[in-house]
């Protein structure tokens, strides 16, 4: 796919004068467009509960392996200093996803036995503590009555377990579920070689000495190589960074586009953190150390700065680097999610109503990164609305030449056709709209806890500004994608 997206691509007005239109709209946020004026009609269908997202918070996201107050310039020569000291470094996935369960305890008053069920996400998962959602239960203080699964799904997993939470409470078996996602990429599991664990499995059940020495003269120094885990396609064997630039060279996204819209999402986020708009984030006093306060990675730099970064994935001339990709980050998410009935009936004035969603799946090989794309229409089409009805846009920034190849293939008539089955293209969103208080390669990306962000995030920005809909879109691993359309509670 990726040259016949490139030959097409190129050879279609989407590439040039279209094109420099496009991007030039893209990046701008002084050019607003006119938006067609929105039906106010409600998303609630008859027969079905209404499902409301109560609050939502998080703990800071820190980049993995440093201090509260590292930045991305300085982090290299940070992690060289033998007396730095590591925020979360003593911690397991456990610890943060129960603070994050804590935190939205605190936020919101919520008796503990009022919640039926909790779901988390997970990614790269702890072995010691295989269902997260259970022992950060129990370490937060709920209820050892209170059923707890976790789940995953890439970096759509808080998504999922929101979804899942929907579905139990629409089906009536819930009235009030938690959701949330944590991800610790400091501490991550790394296995002995295969050969070595069959060999270390054998000598725990050889029953005379003879047979263990004979085991353990057969271990060999490459026996030792450990397998360390990696953000990549078992089915391809390819990382997502190199599909990621495959995929920006296949839509034409130059470098400078891509560090552009890196900045933008930087710029955007320092200003959102200053202004205290981030109030899904929580403080958190981690034990033995200080309290952690705010996100860590927000890294505002310069276009000359940025352009000094030599290519990550594909050398030497790829075109994503660290500066235009989000980074391994640590870091929990939690949201409370009720039937509007008993919502009300506990006195609580719920952020937003949780609507239609949608999964999709796509060639995880030259469509791994294209969930938006695909997820957008489909839940649009869902819930009777058009692209002008969204008044808040939230898409996970996994890579800047992710989310600039999502727009353009989003902007072309050739792809909708072609791929899709469209008529016309899908139309992109109006970069006013669009993650105006920064993104996953800002804010952080720990995989499993994006998704309450995103959806929080909505919430909020609803509130801020006015709106009645909002549309949350996200990539995953394997090819997958998600989109979710929010809608205010009346104010």
């Amino acid at each position: 796919m990726a040259s016949m997206l490139l030959t097409s691509l190129r050879s279609s007005p989407l590439t040039s004068v279209q094109a420099a239109q496009f991007a030039a709209r893209s990046l701008s946020t002084s050019v607003y467009l006119q938006a067609q004026a929105k039906s106010k009609k409600t998303l609630a269908k008859s027969g079905v509960k209404n499902v409301v997202l109560v609050d939502g918070v998080r703990t800071p996201f820190l980049l993995s392996g440093t201090t509260e107050n590292s930045s991305y310039l300085n982090q290299e020569r940070s992690m060289q200093r033998s007396s730095i000291v590591y925020k979360y470094a003593d911690l397991m996935p456990h610890d943060l996803a129960r603070a994050a369960l804590q935190g939205l305890l605190k936020r919101t008053g919520l008796p503990k036995d009022a919640v039926d069920y909790i779901v988390y996400g997970t990614v790269i998962q702890e072995v010691k503590t295989s269902n997260v959602a259970r022992e950060a239960a129990l370490g937060a203080g709920f209820s050892d009555k209170t059923p707890a699964h976790t789940v995953t799904m890439a970096c759509i997993s808080s998504n999922q377990a929101m979804t899942t939470a929907v579905g139990l409470i629409a089906a009536g078996q819930c009235d009030a579920v938690v959701a949330g996602g944590v991800e610790f990429m400091s501490d991550v599991p790394i296995r002995h070689s295969r050969k070595m664990r069959k060999t270390m499995l054998s000598l725990n059940k050889a029953k005379t000495l003879g047979a263990r020495l004979s085991l353990l003269g057969s271990i060999r120094l490459a026996h030792l190589s450990p397998e360390l885990p990696a953000v990549a396609e078992f089915s391809t064997a390819e990382t997502m960074g190199h599909s990621a630039d495959r995929l920006a060279a296949a839509f034409g996204v130059s470098r400078l586009e891509q560090d552009e819209f890196a900045l933008r999402s930087h710029k955007l986020a320092k200003k959102a953190q200053d202004s205290e708009l981030l109030s899904d984030v929580i403080s958190f006093k981690v034990p033995g150390r200080d309290i952690v306060s705010k996100d860590n990675g927000i890294r505002p730099a310069t276009m000359e700065q940025m352009a000094k970064l030599k290519p990550a994935f594909i050398k030497p001339h790829g075109t994503v680097t660290a500066a235009n990709s989000s980074f391994l980050t640590d870091g929990a998410s939690a949201v409370l999610i009720m039937s509007e009935e008993k919502a009300l009936a506990m006195g609580y004035k719920p952020k937003a109503y949780l609507r239609d969603f949608v999964y999709v799946s796509q060639d995880p090989k030259d469509q791994l990164l294209l969930g938006p794309t695909y997820a957008t229409p489909k839940v649009l089409e869902k819930s009777g609305l058009t692209l002008n009805d969204i008044d808040v846009f939230e898409f996970h920034e996994a890579f800047a030449g992710q989310i600039m190849a999502n727009l353009k293939a989003m902007e072309s008539d050739w792809f909708g056709q072609t791929y899709m089955g469209r008529k016309t293209k899908v139309g992109a969103p109006p970069m006013e709209k669009f993650n105006t208080w920064g993104g996953s390669l800002s804010l952080g990306h720990p995989f499993a806890a994006t998704g309450c962000r995103l959806v929080t995030t909505v919430a909020h920005r609803l509130q801020k500004e006015g709106g009645q809909y909002g549309l949350v879109a996200a990539c995953a691993a394997g090819g997958q994608g998600h989109a979710m359309v929010i809608e205010a509670y009346p104010q």
